[in-house]
């Protein structure tokens, strides 16, 4: 599965080009990462339905008393995590560290659906009861079945 590439507001502040996040409301830094998140944040509301609301961009973690940042984490209409996604930048290898990092993660998260993209490639994971282990999917359903599935 590949998302489309959506349209963004870009614009120039002096030599910084920045591209405007809808989850922020505000224009951040155009790198090739924030790039891949704000497409992949267009998909998840535009294709996948996820409202806004329920989105959340760089999410403060502490692991190990040390403070990282989930890229993106999606949450039920209680407010419960359901999603987590890490993306990278469109040159960066997905590799098995990628899924390590966003693993991590989720040991505060607990959530069900894990997704690793760099624009290029994207691994989408689902929590298998039955195998006890996450497993790869071809996609995440709509928000409206992901978050009935709960």
């Amino acid at each position: 599965m590949n998302p489309p590439r959506f349209e963004h507001r870009i614009r120039n502040e002096g030599k910084t080009r920045m591209i405007f996040d809808p989850v922020r409301r505000k224009y951040v830094t155009l790198t090739p990462e924030e790039w891949v998140r704000q497409n992949f944040l267009q998909y998840l509301i535009q294709t996948k339905k996820v409202p806004k609301s329920l989105i959340r961009v760089e999410m403060q973690l502490e692991l190990n008393g040390l403070t990282k940042r989930s890229d993106i984490v999606v949450h039920d209409r209680k407010g419960k995590p359901l999603l987590a996604v890490e993306c990278k930048a469109p040159e960066v290898k997905i590799t098995g560290a990628a899924f390590e990092q966003l693993s991590r993660y989720n040991l505060q998260l607990n959530v069900p659906y894990l997704i690793v993209t760099n624009g290029v490639s994207h691994f989408f994971h689902q929590f298998s009861e039955q195998e006890q282990r996450f497993v790869p999917i071809d996609d995440i359903p709509d928000y409206n079945d992901l978050a009935d599935s709960d």
